[in-house]
């Protein structure tokens, strides 16, 4: 079963996951908001991607560009980028799509499609 964090108000979101209706693949929504992954979670979740943590981040989101993340994420660790991902669901990519063996973040058919179809 796919998990996928979304914002309900997200228009990518909403793409996702009239996708993932449309292509008949079972899923359940967490609002990323109310309940974003901890940080073993997301610790888990970038390994397991093997994506750069900065593809984690939602880099046109409000409170990415407010704490002016762009020029502060370079000169912190990897543990500290980590806890601040978990510290707020909002500056984590979405839909962030977690499943056995693979994780997904933003909408992307293409790849979202390899590795659901």
């Amino acid at each position: 079963m796919l998990t996928v964090y979304c914002y309900s108000k997200c228009s990518t979101c909403k793409k996702a996951l009239k996708w993932l209706e449309e292509n008949g693949i079972g899923h359940e929504v967490i609002d990323i908001r109310e309940n974003h992954p901890d940080e073993d979670a997301l610790r888990r979740y970038y390994c397991e991607s093997g994506l750069p943590l900065k593809r984690f981040f939602n880099t046109s989101g409000i409170p990415y560009r407010e704490m002016e993340l762009s020029k502060k994420l370079p000169q912190m660790s990897e543990d500290e980028q980590v806890a601040l991902l978990a510290s707020n669901g909002m500056l984590v990519k979405r839909p962030l799509g977690v499943g056995d063996g693979f994780v997904l973040t933003g909408f992307r058919e293409e790849e979202w499609a390899a590795k659901l179809k």
